[in-house]
């Protein structure tokens, strides 16, 4: 149970994908224009996060090493389906706002680096847990960044006017929304006072002995700890050959 719960605090707060590994920034900085979005989009991921950890931590021993990568892409993609026929039936708003990143949530770096780092490695329900610290953890930040551009770019929150607007014409004072926060560049400013703020958590906690995990993925060019490093068009040929040689020479 210990170990359970530390998955769970790995995902939530020591290895948050999004503050602290920087994993899924696709869906992070484009779906956030509203809380309701970033809710909808982290709830599904975290969906198919669990049932994928599940699956593939079931199978571990079964599927062949050399076909691993594809073999999990079948399974999320499969779950993915499934998610997104769901929605469409009985959120069909939420899934037309999203969009196109449903689909996407395949191939995901928080769902292959789970499953190629952990799942695969170890039992089922450890790795339940693991899935479900995660995907809170994104839904979390995802929810974080869309109710802070929300607020400042309509003064509303999941859809509810909180702010009081300004009308000019009336002379009516009140709150004057800054909309390059419903807008693209509104959401790397959001995320970069977050995760500014998540840097100054992890100062003071590196200062008491407890370091949150550093950053890592694409955005730190850090290929080691990507559970995609192997199909990553961006990593150096050179990289790789070593990789493969490492395996030869064990």
């Amino acid at each position: 149970m210990k170990t359970n719960m530390e998955r769970l605090f790995n995902g939530l707060i020591k290895e948050n994908p999004t503050f602290v590994l920087m994993l899924g920034m696709c869906p992070t900085l484009a779906v956030t224009s509203s809380a309701m979005n970033g809710l909808g989009m982290g709830l599904s991921t975290t969906v198919v996060l669990v049932f994928s950890n599940l699956l593939i931590s079931a199978f571990r021993k079964v599927i062949p090493n050399g076909v691993r990568m594809p073999a999990f892409i079948v399974i999320v993609a499969s779950l993915v389906t499934m998610v997104q026929f769901i929605m469409n039936a009985y959120t069909p708003s939420l899934s037309e706002s999203l969009g196109v990143y449903i689909p996407l949530i395949v191939v995901n770096c928080i769902i292959l680096g789970r499953a190629e780092s952990y799942a695969s490695k170890n039992p089922v329900v450890p790795s339940i847990f693991d899935g479900i610290g995660m995907g809170l953890g994104f839904t979390f930040g995802l929810t974080s960044i869309g109710l802070l551009r929300e607020i400042l770019g309509a003064g509303q929150i999941f859809g509810f006017q909180v702010l009081p607007l300004a009308d000019k014409a009336n002379g009516v004072a009140g709150f004057t929304p800054i909309t390059i926060f419903v807008m693209a560049p509104g959401a790397f400013l959001v995320l970069a006072c977050l995760v500014a703020v998540m840097n100054i958590v992890r100062a003071k906690m590196e200062a008491k002995g407890k370091p949150l995990a550093a950053p890592s993925g694409c955005l730190s060019g850090d290929c080691a700890s990507c559970g995609q490093s192997a199909m990553c068009t961006g990593r150096s040929t050179v990289a790789a050959k070593a990789d493969a040689s490492a395996e030869k020479t064990e």
